[in-house]
């Protein structure tokens, strides 16, 4: 039995232009079906757009158009904006197309046969914005939180799902299924919801009020809901039911979407399964909003606004796509910012990945007749060789887990292993004695070779550079299969002679509290036997060190060990145990909710029989005075500390 994975986005609603967290969600999905496609996975990738409803008949009244040509329109704005990052979707659904209402009617019908949708009167708070009823308790100081507008009072007769009926079911299954919400925080949230009544769920609308949807196939009266309508697209993309893709596909579904549409993904679209006697999709995957480079919601007033295609435009998508993937921690609410981009990109693709590559090809091409030559591996390169093909081996449980951020973080620790690789060897110095041409071609296969390896692992968040790279090299394309073991790159390849800079360097003026002097070149050439002395490090061995933000849940003393705490550690997407000698300072009481800075990446390590994942860092004067080391300022957990 083939390898199956189908990975959906929600379907965009017409009624806005594609922004920000449009392009977060969809980049993501993309990441995760290229990813699939080279492991040897049959993967099937779907989005679309959502053209139903009450909000899209009033903007097309309001741009003096039929609803049908408005949604045309903006459609394909989506369509287009996706061309612009390159996503890679396999399907472009539209919920008026009659392949999807057709599916609609289908299950309409069906649970309105089993006797699961009724027809009552409902007085209560309507959000136009939401497209449904809230509750009292839903409200934020009178108002729906998501679109800041008081609900207005609305009394009308509507048919209705018997939601409530499979509350209870939902909770089993939700509880028996820990991974069928990620990450956890939203499963508990979702537990919360349905530890009381849910109620039933309003799936229709009187058509003298919203002419725009799909009639309900016994009343035609009354059109559906919007959502009753528009969750169905992931079934009706497949041809649901007759369609072998549904066979195939289904089973293997994992939903991408905003923490906004939390509650119709996990609450409402799971009862409407169980009532419809469908299978139950397996994961649903929730991320977080993406706010301006200040932390605060994005908004033109405040000049935070960030416009993903913009930047598409003027550093390629590629290096969009990478910086949306590194810099955020899938399902927290991550900052982002022009000048932030710009600082991951030099940092990793043109200082760390782009200065490599320039670098060899640039003495295979003076040394080696731009030759790819045979390596004659030595004691030396083995750590290289190791850690080139355990690599994939690493990276995959990585992506499965969605910590796609520490991934790529890993591949980019290799890249920094193969220039640390490239200094020591000096292939420079190589080449000036003819007696260590063999020692220098080694060098360079082995820098070649990782380049390739890194190539195929990056090529889920960038396409286009990293085929390029390949292309640079004379290398043709691979998957994951072909990175399992070294030597893939073919002794005898010919470069071609010629290349761009691939990552060219790029300035911005930018905030200075968010400038960063990790890049500049100093001290080092200038002083080295002075540094030697002093014991410092190079920077590359400061990268090699993953700080990031965590948040103490627990702590508890550790048994006959006076200075130990046992502490339970938040870091977003997992949670870790530490053990801390911090005993003498700090209560076991006093730390949970306190933000800690931890060494992430800290090889594991048994004390007192615990496994300690880590350490927390702590400030120390010498003199008996200790405190533990937070960030100044209020951050998510899970950030990265540089």
């Amino acid at each position: 039995m083939s390898k199956v994975f189908y990975v959906t986005t929600p379907i965009y609603y017409v009624n806005a232009e594609p922004h920000i967290g449009h392009a977060y969600t969809t980049v993501m999905a993309d990441f995760l079906a290229r990813f699939h496609r080279l492991d040897g996975y049959d993967s099937y990738f779907l989005t679309g757009t959502d053209e139903h409803g009450e909000k899209i008949y009033q903007a097309a009244k309001k741009a003096d158009t039929d609803p049908q040509s408005f949604c045309d329109r903006i459609s394909q704005r989506f369509s287009e904006a996706w061309r612009v990052l390159d996503i890679s979707n396999d399907d472009f659904i539209r919920t008026t197309e009659e392949r999807h209402k057709a599916v609609v009617r289908r299950v309409l019908e069906t649970v309105h046969a089993s006797g699961d949708i009724y027809y009552d009167e409902y007085a209560g708070i309507y959000c136009v914005g939401c497209e449904r009823f809230l509750t009292d308790k839903e409200l934020v100081d009178g108002k729906c939180p998501d679109h800041l507008i008081e609900p207005e009072n609305r009394r009308e007769g509507n048919y209705f799902f018997r939601m409530e009926k499979y509350r209870q079911w939902l909770r089993d299954h939700i509880r028996d299924n820990p991974s069928f919400i990620r990450p956890e925080g939203y499963k508990n949230e979702v537990l919360g919801m349905l530890a009381e009544s849910i109620g039933d769920l309003s799936i229709s609308r009187p058509k003298d009020r919203v002419p725009w949807g799909i009639e309900l196939p016994w009343d035609s009266d009354h059109v559906t809901y919007v959502w009753f309508d528009a969750l169905i697209n992931y079934i009706s993309a497949l041809g649901f039911s007759d369609d072998q893709r549904y066979t195939d596909y289904w089973p293997a579904t994992q939903h991408m979407i905003g923490k906004d549409i939390l509650k119709a993904h996990a609450v409402f679209w799971p009862t409407m399964l169980k009532a419809a006697g469908l299978p139950i999709y397996q994961h649903l995957n929730v991320g977080g909003f993406l706010m301006g480079h200040d932390g605060q919601k994005m908004s033109k007033s405040l000049g935070n606004v960030v416009d993903p295609f913009q930047l598409a435009e003027k550093f390629g998508p590629d290096a969009v796509r990478y910086y949306l993937l590194k810099d955020t921690v899938y399902g927290q609410d991550s900052s982002v910012g022009e000048h932030l981009l710009i600082d991951r990109y030099n940092a990793d693709l043109a200082n760390d990945l782009g200065n490599l590559l320039s670098r060899a090809r640039a003495l295979i091409g003076r040394h080696m007749d731009g030759v790819l030559p045979t390596p004659e591996q030595q004691a030396g390169d083995q750590e290289v060789i190791a850690d080139g093909t355990a690599l994939i081996g690493r990276v995959r449980p990585l992506v499965g887990e969605l910590r796609i951020f520490e991934a790529l973080e890993t591949v980019m620790q290799f890249v920094r292993m193969l220039n640390r690789y490239f200094n020591d060897e000096a292939p420079w110095k190589l080449a000036k004695d003819p007696e260590q041409h063999g020692r220098l071609g080694t060098v360079l296969y082995n820098c070649v070779e990782g380049l390739r390896i890194v190539s195929v692992l990056m090529e889920p968040a960038m396409p286009g550079k990293a085929r390029q790279v390949r292309i640079d090299l004379g290398l043709g394309d691979f998957t994951f299969a072909d990175i399992e073991e070294w030597g893939g790159a073919m002794p005898g390849t010919k470069m071609p002679a010629e290349a761009e800079i691939l990552f060219p360097k790029t300035e911005t003026e930018k905030p200075k509290q968010q400038q960063t002097p990790k890049k500049k070149k100093q001290g080092p050439k200038k002083e080295p036997d002075v540094r030697e002395e002093k014991g410092e490090i190079s920077i590359d061995d400061f990268f090699n060190v993953q700080l990031r933000v965590a948040q103490v849940t627990a702590a508890e003393k550790v048994e006959k060990a006076d200075k130990l705490l046992k502490l339970t550690l938040d870091l977003g997407d997992e949670i870790r145990t530490v053990v801390s000698g911090i005993a003498e300072w700090y209560q076991p009481e006093d730390l949970p909710g306190t933000k800690v800075v931890l060494v992430a990446n800290l090889k594991p390590a048994k004390l007192r029989g615990i496994i300690s994942e880590g350490m927390i860092l702590a400030a120390d004067d010498g003199q008996g005075n200790l405190t533990l080391v937070s960030p100044a300022q209020d951050i998510a957990i899970g950030a990265e500390v540089r």
